[in-house]
């Protein structure tokens, strides 16, 4: 089942002589369960792809469905509905609270959809088992290493059950070791939860860890495991 279908998309910045042409009628869709890498050298428009998966930005022209609606005509607050609801979001740098403990860091999504208390410290203390850190829950950030406060960064985005998880180089500010740490940790959770992922990386060993690689030139898609894997013999 398609969870994702990108037709004609199509983003244009600035005007005239300034004028940029981030992406050039691309077309993707994305099933559930998939765990795609997205690359290409910078300026290629996958930041920009990602942008427009995860509702931050909207396309000049094109047609986007997420799960079958059509995105491009949710006004900006449907559109924040849709964020919240069903897309999970991990980037490069953390962005955890420093001087809160792991398990309110975690539960601060809930706070926000008024779900009780004693549900909350449940799924929390759930999501750190699933992320390796039930032993953390009651540090706080600076008490943590690289490595585990991406993998509480992980917890929070995965602790409303989301649709779709968009990580964006979340591997870009460890060393190797807690770099594949955290990959496996994304491969298990794609393979054990069934959490679709589209993560952006600069990294060709990083990305070998996605089932399906999408490679991004000048606004392009330049090329897509899948469709290669489609027409071998």
């Amino acid at each position: 089942m398609a969870l994702i279908s990108l037709r004609n998309i199509t983003k244009v910045y600035g005007q005239g002589d300034a004028q940029v042409i981030a992406l050039d009628n691309i077309h993707m869709t994305i099933s559930d369960g998939e765990f795609v890498a997205v690359m290409g050298p910078s300026g290629s428009g996958k930041s920009t792809c990602m942008n427009i998966l995860g509702c931050l930005d909207t396309p000049t022209s094109g047609s986007y469905r997420f799960q079958d609606m059509e995105v491009t005509t949710l006004d900006q607050n449907q559109r924040a509905l849709l964020r919240r609801n069903f897309l999970g979001f991990v980037f490069q740098g953390y962005n955890l609270l420093k001087r809160t403990t792991a398990r309110e860091n975690l539960e601060l999504p809930l706070v926000y959809r008024g779900v009780p208390a004693k549900e909350r410290h449940e799924r929390a203390d759930h999501v750190l088992e699933l992320v390796g850190l039930e032993d953390r829950g009651h540090h706080t950030s600076a008490e943590l290493s690289g490595g585990q406060q991406q993998r509480v960064a992980i917890a929070r985005a995965i602790i409303t059950s989301p649709l779709l998880l968009l990580a964006d180089e979340p591997t870009g500010n460890l060393d190797s070791q807690r770099s594949l740490e955290i990959m496996n940790l994304l491969a298990r959770l794609n393979e054990e939860q069934g959490i679709t992922i589209v993560m952006v990386t600069h990294e060709a060993d990083m990305a070998e860890f996605a089932k399906r690689v999408i490679t991004f030139r000048d606004g392009h898609i330049a090329q897509d495991t899948a469709e290669a894997e489609a027409v071998a013999p």
